[in-house]
């Protein structure tokens, strides 16, 4: 099928996750042609290399971990993490996908807690490169995501929490249309201490048109 960002989506035949497995994009920002597709096992030396060198610019706004920072995120962690992220996806419980810039991995976007029924909700989180933050890569790879998820995936709701310190991200997601719902006190251990958080939302309603579409009319981005 074609979504409306006029990038291509591949759907698996008899899949118990709507939307998954799926490429989107490519989406055109001042920071090269963002794309999303599922992670595969021989991403785990372009994933280790970005954490490991990215370390300072992504740890403070990451959950609180037990082991060191070069051991969860060395090239041996990566096969326990997507064989993880393939289960929940299978299972229905996520629709993770890798960012890729030009072609070259630029970081993660998860869509996480999938819940059907009555809600059909789910979280958005996301990481990107620290050669990759500015030029747009964050506001497209989002922004795909979100359409997927209202058009492909079925979902009504997408949620994302954010540390109030956070400003980069705040900012991505105020330019797609989030709305801020409220402040979630000592939310999540993140970084050495429970965090507050900023609980954003984005309902289907509030963009009917789509956030690629929203982004093209804006000047923001080009169809690939």
């Amino acid at each position: 099928m074609r979504p409306a960002d006029g990038g291509t989506v591949e759907l698996a035949a008899g899949t118990r996750h709507p939307g998954w497995p799926a490429r989107l994009g490519p989406l055109l920002v001042p920071a090269g042609a963002v794309e999303l597709r599922p992670p595969r096992l021989f991403d785990g030396a372009a994933w280790s290399r970005v954490r490991l060198r990215d370390r300072a610019h992504l740890e403070r706004w990451e959950p609180t971990v037990a082991a060191a920072w070069e051991d969860r995120n060395a090239v041996l962690a990566w096969p326990g993490q997507w064989s993880s992220l393939r289960s929940m996806a299978r299972q229905g419980q996520a629709l993770p996908f890798v960012i890729t810039v030009d072609g070259e991995f630029g970081g993660q976007i998860t869509i996480g807690n999938v819940v059907r029924g009555a809600l059909r909700s789910a979280w958005v989180g996301y990481w990107v490169a620290g050669d990759r933050v500015r030029g747009g890569v964050a506001t497209a790879a989002v922004a795909l995501a979100a359409d997927h998820c209202f058009a492909a995936a079925g979902l009504h709701r997408l949620e994302a929490t954010v540390r109030p310190e956070n400003s980069a991200s705040l900012r991505v997601l105020a330019k797609l249309g989030f709305r801020e719902e409220g402040l979630f006190r000592r939310y999540l251990d993140v970084d050495g201490a429970w965090r507050d958080h900023v609980c954003l939302a984005l309902t289907v309603e509030d963009a009917p048109e789509g956030l690629v579409a929203r982004l093209v009319a804006a000047g923001r981005a080009r169809l690939g």
